[in-house]
């Protein structure tokens, strides 16, 4: 769904379990730049990264580090289809890496092959070393397949391991809010937003999730937290209009309103 420019960072920034869950698979392969940095990075920055980390994985396609840094680059400048071949082949070079496995299933999940995403990302990590980016990642999914209940045990797990962190309880409150729980989701939210560790997307979910509940004027209170007065103002209007057209229908349905605003 494209939308004005105006509403394009808060579409972007809240949504789909997909694009957040998974961007919180990161590895603890130092290969793979974090979150928070990779949000201040234009998109020049990227295609430089993709020129220069092409170049080395071309000289060497068993080059793991190569592979994904190329890789997340194609895929932050929208070449998602040719960053989950790049992976694959890594794969094939790097049966036992952890890091490209991650990378791979995360790009796989970006094409649309989930249950692929879910085979390959389940040999990421082990029973006995567990990676809660990792199972975060597998219940995001599973959230994109439908099977919501089953990915919100995932999330439970990962957050076993990692206690309150912000990301996956960012995911799990999303998971709720498509599984039509609005409540649990901004009890979840509110948690999540409250640790000072959390990113601005995470403040940006709790938007969402607090104005699919009709709540307009706080959920704009909230998005300006990040978004500048009118972009705020802009985003809250088109979730209203996109809440009374679903009424109008008869299928008021808060996962369709969250898909719908993540497609952008």
């Amino acid at each position: 769904m494209r939308v004005p420019s105006t509403r394009h960072r808060l579409l972007a920034a809240t949504a789909l379990i997909a694009a957040l869950a998974l961007s919180a698979c990161k590895t603890t392969n130092t290969a793979e730049t974090t979150g928070s940095v990779a949000a201040q990075r234009s998109e020049t920055d990227w295609r430089r990264d993709a020129e220069v980390w092409g170049q080395r994985y071309r000289q060497n396609q068993r080059d793991a580090e190569a592979a994904i840094r190329y890789a997340q680059a194609l895929r932050a400048t929208g070449q998602r289809t040719q960053a989950a071949s790049v992976l694959e082949q890594a794969a094939i070079y790097n049966p036992r890496n952890t890091a490209v496995l991650g990378a791979y299933g995360r790009a796989l999940a970006d094409t649309g092959n989930f249950q692929q995403a879910l085979e390959v990302l389940g040999r990421a990590h082990t029973p006995d070393q567990p990676d809660w980016r990792i199972i975060s990642a597998q219940g995001a999914v599973l959230d994109q397949m439908g099977r919501h209940e089953e990915a919100q045990r995932y999330y439970s797990s990962a957050l076993k391991i990692m206690p309150d962190e912000p990301s996956v309880l960012s995911n799990l409150g999303l998971s709720y809010a498509l599984s039509k729980n609005l409540r649990k989701a901004e009890e979840t939210l509110r948690r999540a937003n409250a640790r000072q560790d959390a990113e601005p997307r995470v403040r940006q979910n709790l938007a969402l999730v607090v104005g699919l509940q009709g709540r307009f004027a706080e959920a704009e209170a909230i998005a300006r937290g990040d978004l500048s007065p009118d972009e705020a103002a802009a985003n809250v209007a088109y979730l209203r209009q996109m809440l009374a057209e679903e009424k109008e229908r008869g299928s008021r349905k808060p996962g369709r309103a969250l898909k719908q605003a993540a497609s952008s």
